[in-house]
């Protein structure tokens, strides 16, 4: 099913073919039909000869109304340009025409009406080769003009096939299965409730769903749907529709919203977009110039930032950020228009290539312009690099073949090129952003290991902090790196560059030799950390602990490992021959003293090894292997 629209100058009568040719009267307020003047949006259907229904959008045509137009012009499928030749070719007519070639309509064609008006045969041929010169180099360069009358009827026909003609050759529109309307009509019918309108893009809406409307930020139901005064259970893509809302006030809705599936559009004040600049404009496009855009049913008042010049002359291309005031919801590869609010003055306008660019982008950056052109190109494979190209780490490879549907094939000649780097657990990083993180990382290890000389390696939050990276980001960052053999990895998650070794002065070196003889001399009533820390200093102190060589067991206690090995081993055993651990038989056992085996039992309960019942322990659901990492 297609949806076209009308497009002209006032009063050249495009709700009268519109009438003529459906029997609808689109001007449906009150105010249109006193004043015989479209002011706001109205919709009509024809049954063509191949049998397809399609919608038809009458917009208005005064200068007045000329953002009324916007609001419905931008799902067409097709466009009747409407002249009427007794004028021919106003100053409408070409803003409209302008309009059109910027929202790159498919395709469509010319009516030239009112030729009941004009009896000299010559002017109809000048009104025709001014209104070819007028569309050459638009989307309506070469197509039909026909010249037809709305009230004898002459010509219709010819329209009508033409039109045939023109929407068999253009393709259904696709399903992508992330249905949007955009509503550019809120109305409440007695006994029915609130009814939102609009032509369905993208996706397919059915009764009964639940459905969300952005930036209004409400849910409703879907109570029912129709379609040119029919009622229908289902939808796709490319229809006028109709949709009859449950558990939603009209005052909650506006034209401009989208309605959706939940959680499926996110409103946004920040687009990136490329730009085309009209010849016609009044003046260049300045940094930071206040202007209003439409896309869909929507519009803003918003501030350009020029990024690619210093302004954009008329007539030029280029890449612009536009900062909105209010938000709204749009996708990348929608067409927007771009108009001054004072004095009134249609601009320009193009695509739209990112709705959530997440920043403000610097002027005259070579890495910002090169983003822009590969959204632009719509090539995946340069989607995928430039995105990869402004993250700080790594992302999951799934992103990129969900969101972004990259080819395998492509992916893996990218990857082969050099321009890709997997990382383990199916992550990916783009190489220059890889060389950045090697270098990240050194120099922030480099730094820790001059300030912690006797540190065994830098903790792995501290580290993540310092690299800015998400944890799962972090994660594959640092086993690429442990890979490629850029850093390692302690047993104890310690992480240090592969040339830093721990050296201790010969003093200190002294110290640890007295210090380790008094573990070994009494193992099971060793020195406290109070009393270690008076042998050693406290950075070689924390230096044996991290190195495994020493464990601490409380605030007080440390073990060598062996004799850790020792009491865990006498623990397990007790416990498996199903008697309870106490202070008394740990003590006993080993000829240790109540401190140490009381540290020791307090340290299985803490970690749920144990339990404590009365003065005796029990098995609890910890894993022993915890206690080794203490």
């Amino acid at each position: 099913m297609h949806v076209i629209g009308t497009a002209g100058h006032v009063d050249h009568g495009k709700s009268t073919l519109t009438q003529a040719l459906t029997g609808i009267n689109p001007d449906r307020l009150a105010e249109e039909q006193l004043r015989e003047m479209t002011i706001d949006l109205g919709f009509a259907w024809l049954d063509l000869p191949n049998g397809e229904r399609i919608g038809i959008v009458d917009v208005p045509g005064h200068r007045d109304f000329i953002e009324n137009m916007l609001s419905g012009v931008g799902g067409i499928d097709a466009v009747i340009l409407v002249i009427a030749a007794d004028e021919g070719v106003m100053p409408q007519t070409r803003e409209h025409l302008a309009i059109l070639d910027l929202l790159a309509i498919p395709t469509g064609l010319i009516a030239l009406t009112k030729i009941d008006l004009v009896d000299d045969p010559d002017w109809l041929d000048l009104v025709q080769l001014d209104i070819m010169e007028t569309v050459q180099g638009t989307i309506l360069d070469g197509q039909p003009i026909i010249p037809v009358s709305a009230h004898s009827g002459a010509g219709l026909d010819d329209l009508v096939a033409a039109l045939t003609g023109l929407l068999s050759a253009q393709p259904a529109r696709a399903d992508v299965g992330n249905p949007r309307l955009p509503v550019d009509r809120v109305f409440t019918m007695s006994g029915f409730g609130v009814v939102v309108t609009g032509t369905l893009r993208d996706g397919t809406l059915q009764t009964g769903q639940e459905v969300e409307l952005q930036p209004a930020g409400v849910r409703a139901r879907i109570r029912g749907l129709q379609s040119h005064e029919e009622s229908i259970e289902s939808a796709g893509p490319g229809r006028r529709l109709a949709v009859n809302l449950r558990g939603v006030e009209k005052s909650d809705i506006a034209r401009g919203n989208v309605l959706g599936l939940p959680g499926a559009w996110h409103p946004t004040i920040l687009l990136d977009v490329w730009l085309r600049y009209l010849p016609a404009a009044a003046r260049p496009l300045e940094h930071n110039d206040p202007v209003k855009l439409f896309v869909g049913a929507a519009e803003a008042m918003g501030y350009v930032r020029v990024l690619d010049k210093e302004r954009v002359q008329p007539g030029e291309q280029g890449w612009i950020q536009v900062r909105l005031e209010n938000p709204l919801v749009a996708a990348p590869g929608d067409r927007y228009i771009l108009r001054r609010a004072s004095p009134p003055e249609t601009i320009g306008g193009g695509v739209i290539l990112d709705t959530a660019p997440g920043r403000r982008w610097k002027r005259f950056r070579p890495d910002v312009i090169a983003r822009f052109e590969a959204l632009y190109s719509r090539d995946p494979v340069a989607i995928l690099l430039v995105n990869l190209a402004g993250q700080r780490g790594p992302v999951p490879l799934g992103n990129f073949f969900e969101d972004r549907a990259v080819d395998g094939d492509l992916f893996d000649a990218a990857q082969r090129a050099g321009e890709l780097r997997l990382l383990p657990g199916q992550w990916v990083i783009h190489a220059e952003v890889w060389a950045r993180l090697v270098e990240r990382a050194a120099r922030v290890l480099t730094a820790f290991h001059a300030a912690e000389p006797l540190r065994l390696g830098m903790p792995p939050e501290m580290l993540r902090t310092r690299l800015r990276l998400e944890p799962g980001a972090f994660e594959a960052a640092v086993n690429g790196l442990a890979d490629a053999r850029h850093i390692i990895i302690a047993a104890n998650g310690a992480i240090h560059l592969p040339d830093h070794t721990i050296r201790y002065t010969s003093a200190q070196q002294a110290a640890v030799r007295d210090l380790m003889r008094a573990f070994e001399q009494t193992p099971h009533t060793p020195p406290t950390v109070g009393q270690a820390r008076d042998l050693v200093s406290d950075a070689v102190l924390d230096s044996l602990i991290e190195r495994g060589e020493l464990v601490r067991i409380s605030e007080d206690v440390i073990l060598m490992p062996d004799v850790l090995r020792e009491w865990i081993a006498f623990a397990r055993a007790t416990l498996d021959r199903g008697e309870p651990l106490t202070v008394a038989t740990l003590r006993d056992h080993f000829q240790t003293t109540r401190r140490y085996a009381l540290d020791f039992l307090e340290r299985l309960d803490s970690l749920g090894i144990t339990r404590r019942r009365g003065d005796e322990r029990v098995p609890g659901n910890g894993q022993w292997d915890r206690l080794g990492g203490v």
